[in-house]
């Protein structure tokens, strides 16, 4: 039921939430979604329907993540009090250092090029999680990415226009990766079946590295195996290439930053929203700028949180400012996030909510340290993020990724948002059929920053899916985005629980975000009153934006946000999912 004055859900949506007792899985291709089902059907859990479908996404959204990229994940077993981070983010490698970068003439890490490369982290992640929570081999998880990068998949029309927007730097630079998406000298056409016989190799290795009748220790030798590989390519690695910076460079990678598996599990951090809890990864990750805005909404009066209207959306986009400037001040790896969520600091923030749009960068000062201050640069800002990756000719790319939600008839429930080692993040490695990742550019080179570059140290990551508990019921949602990614789960969490809309209500309703942030993504740009909306939200609420001094692009009626979820209400049984009809390519499936 919907709050008294808050802004009633649509009547019709784009598809149905789905219902069922039997398995539910959304993400943001349709292929992948159609996977997890495939796998829940033969018997799997959620954690083999999840990897499998995460490995698919390799070969279906190229663009928005590989396997030398990187992932942040949150998942609950059925058994488990509590969910557990799935942590799949690559630290820096030894030879990322400040004065390596500086040495190199630069002063911020590029955003493509190998350079940029923290230890590929996502692969070891997906196997992790499949040795100690899936059921299945590894070889029957991974034979649908194996017959898709074999016999071809149809390649997205995003996909296709995303290797148009680097064809010259691939034919002039980077003539591997000319050779994997330019077949001809021409990229490849959407629609066509797109193969990738190299990575498809790749995958057969891990699999006959992990034969026999142990499968915990198959998948173990398939971790092994899958740092070897990266080690014998790292002489490829190193040979100097074009990055965005318009020079070329060598990456820093070596065989000996491979030693040890780079991902692992971690507690996640949560706060309660009303009758809620909501969780989120730690402060290498941006998830904790969420739990504050929560924090901070939470005790005003409902219509304030209503993003149909003036009052609801000026509210939110200055609460959004607020918690990115701490994000950018106080977060990184190893820092105290939790600071950011007491109750005196959550009691100034709100106190520093104004009628009228800031254009100052404003962090919270907390007693242990003073906020680090990020270099404002203003040339070049743009609304960017409108759910596919703004691309350069340099292969400069302002970031998105993608995303999947499982939950299965057992009550397991995990939300995973893979990305990096985009097709466009640096040349391809011929005998492996994928880049590296460019995950490094969110780090600073300033060894003040939180989030400086630090050899062994994660680069705070945008990734940032989202776990819920309320009341019997686990939640599991997140969204590409990059910078937006919290953004637009705040909204639809905010009219999930405050305005009583559905999940696939709150999807399809019309959404918007600042961009009065600091860019995590090269070349770091802050647009201090910028907001971007969808046309939807109505003159009269953007109007009254513009009003109160906010600078709004309008960003057409379906462009902002890719979100999906899945829930499990264990008193009932009853699965439950939901998926955003934005570019037409995400897809939920169930029964």
């Amino acid at each position: 039921m919907s709050a008294v004055g808050y802004t009633p859900p649509p009547s019709f949506t784009t598809r149905p939430q789905l219902t069922g007792t039997f398995g539910m899985a959304a993400s943001t291709h349709a292929t992948a979604t159609a996977t997890t089902m495939a796998v829940l059907e033969r018997g799997g859990n959620a954690f083999d329907a999840a990897c499998a479908g995460g490995f698919v996404l390799h070969i279906v959204e190229p663009h928005l993540n590989g396997p030398g990229g990187d992932l942040v994940g949150l998942f609950q077993p059925a058994d488990a009090a509590t969910p557990t981070v799935l942590m799949g983010q690559g630290a820096a490698p030894a030879g990322a250092t400040i004065a390596h970068f500086r040495a190199e003439g630069l002063d911020l890490v590029p955003g493509a090029g190998g350079l940029a490369a923290a230890v590929p982290a996502a692969v070891d992640a997906w196997l992790l999680l499949l040795r100690d929570h899936g059921t299945w081999p590894l070889a029957d998880v991974l034979s649908f990415a194996i017959g898709y990068a074999e016999d071809g998949h149809p390649l997205l029309p995003a996909v296709s226009a995303t290797i148009g927007r680097v064809a010259d730097l691939f034919r002039e630079h980077w003539p591997a990766s000319a050779d994997l998406w330019m077949p001809g000298g021409a990229p490849a056409a959407a629609g066509a079946l797109h193969r990738n016989p190299a990575y498809a190799a790749v995958l057969r290795r891990l699999v006959e590295a992990g034969s026999g009748d142990d499968r915990i220790a198959a998948i173990d030798a398939a971790r092994t195996e899958w740092r070897r590989i990266l080690g014998d390519a790292c002489d490829e690695l190193a040979r100097p290439h074009r990055h965005s910076s318009g020079t070329d460079r060598a990456a820093v990678l070596t065989r000996a930053d491979l030693v040890d598996p780079p991902a692992g599990y971690e507690e996640p951090l949560s706060i309660p929203f009303r009758g809620r809890t909501v969780f989120k990864a730690g402060a290498w990750t941006q998830g904790p700028a969420l739990l504050e805005a929560l924090r901070i909404l939470d005790p005003l009066p409902d219509d304030r949180l209503d993003p149909a209207t003036t009052a609801g959306a000026h509210t939110v986009v200055e609460t959004l400012k607020l918690v990115l400037a701490d994000r950018d001040a106080h977060l990184g790896d190893g820092a105290d996030a939790a600071a950011l969520l007491a109750d005196d600091v959550v009691t100034d923030r709100r106190a520093d909510l104004g009628d009228r749009a800031s254009s100052q960068w404003r962090p919270a000062r907390l007693a242990a340290r003073d906020p680090w201050r990020p270099p404002l640069r203003r040339d070049g800002a743009a609304a960017a993020g409108t759910g596919e990756p703004t691309v350069a000719r340099s292969g400069a790319t302002r970031g998105d990724t993608c995303h999947i939600d499982v939950a299965d008839r057992w009550g397991n429930v995990v939300a995973v948002t893979p990305s990096g080692g985009w097709l466009q993040s640096s040349p391809v490695i011929p005998s492996l059929g994928f880049c590296l990742g460019t995950r490094l550019q969110m780090t600073w080179l300033d060894e003040d920053s939180p989030a400086a570059l630090r050899p062994g140290t994660r680069p705070r990551t945008t990734l940032s899916p989202t776990l819920v508990h309320d009341g019997d019921t686990r939640i599991a949602m997140g969204t590409p985005g990059g910078d937006q990614q919290d953004q637009w789960q705040l909204p639809m969490l905010l009219r999930m629980f405050v305005g009583g809309y559905t999940a696939q209500q709150a999807i399809d309703a019309p959404t918007l975000h600042s961009t009065g942030m600091v860019d995590s993504f090269w070349p770091r740009t802050w647009d201090p009153t910028g907001v971007v909306a969808e046309d939807r939200l109505g003159d009269e609420v953007l109007g009254g934006l513009a009003d109160r001094g906010h600078r709004v692009t309008r960003a057409g009626d379906w462009s902002l946000g890719r979100l999906s979820a899945v829930g499990v209400d264990r008193a009932t049984g009853i699965l439950w999912a939901a998926a955003n009809p934005r570019g037409v390519q995400g897809y939920a499936a169930g029964r």
